[in-house]
């Protein structure tokens, strides 16, 4: 019988956060795969756990992540864990679970920690829609078309960043999504954590005077569905009736689904339309 892959997740901070099934099965597993051993050996030991381990990380994921997959293949059950955290969750995880879903490996995860649902719940900002979007891209075209898709982001955001790109990341998105709610949540589980409730300005304020310190998870206010609605309008009210309408018979769209379009578009009713044309 082929083996089972395990994604275990471990604290982000509090060791009090290690579930007793993560520690059960972590002792019961043929190996585990750790994100950085010298890391992950320091959880092991508080845990006495003696299982052996092996690295995978982002460098040699694909190399690895086969040789674990023939592992499993043989009979191998194999425990996957990041340096903090939810396997998968922003880390090469993900890779070997496709990897073992394609070679017909079963996959289970074991729930716990996960920074980005930590501070979200702690945020005070809507919880109920959000959007991951871990760290930004470093390339800057890259980041420049996932801010311009962030701007018009109606759901919570979520974003990780280091301390000493904090100040950068917050000025570019202030300059792409404009001043918005966020909350700064640092050192999240441990004994300094904070939830620093403020605004893009405010935050860029007090970071330029306060070196910022420890990993950030940056949550952002969603932008309303009455400012997108109001910026979508203004955008359609800058050409004519005449253009809008020409915009929509021009792809083939018959005349009166098309004035119901501009309509809804410059919220509007159809008759206001037609007297407009008129």
């Amino acid at each position: 019988m082929p083996g089972k892959l395990y994604l275990c997740a471990t604290p982000i901070g509090n060791l009090e956060d290690m579930t007793y099934r993560v520690v059960r099965v972590l002792q019961e597993v043929d190996l585990i795969a750790a994100e950085d051993t010298r890391n992950s050996i320091k959880l092991l030991n508080h845990f006495e756990i003696k299982t052996p381990m092996t690295s995978y990380h982002e460098y040699n994921k694909i190399e690895k992540g086969h040789k674990l997959v023939e592992k499993m293949q043989e009979g191998m059950d194999i425990a996957l864990i990041t340096d903090a955290g939810t396997p998968g969750i922003s880390d090469p995880g993900e890779e070997l679970v496709k990897m073992c879903y394609e070679s017909g490996i079963e996959v289970t995860s074991l729930p716990g920690a996960a920074a980005c649902i930590t501070a979200l719940t702690l945020s005070g900002l809507s919880t109920r829609r959000f959007a991951f979007e871990a760290f930004l891209p470093t390339d800057k075209k890259e980041k420049q078309e996932v801010l311009g898709e962030l701007a018009d982001e109606t759901r919570t955001i979520i974003l990780y960043e280091a301390p000493h790109r904090l100040l950068k990341t917050l000025r570019e998105l202030w300059e792409s999504l404009g001043d918005r709610k966020i909350t700064v949540c640092r050192e999240l589980t441990k004994k300094h954590e904070t939830a620093f409730q403020t605004t893009f300005s405010e935050a860029i304020s007090y970071y330029e005077a306060h070196e910022p310190k420890g990993e950030c998870v940056l949550v952002i206010e969603g932008k309303s569905r009455k400012e997108l609605r109001q910026e979508a309008i203004a955008k359609w009210e800058e050409m004519s009736v005449e253009e809008h309408m020409q915009h929509y018979m021009s792809q083939g769209i018959e005349k009166k689904e098309a004035m119901k379009k501009v309509a809804k578009d410059r919220g509007i009713g159809k008759r206001d339309v037609y007297q407009m044309l008129l």
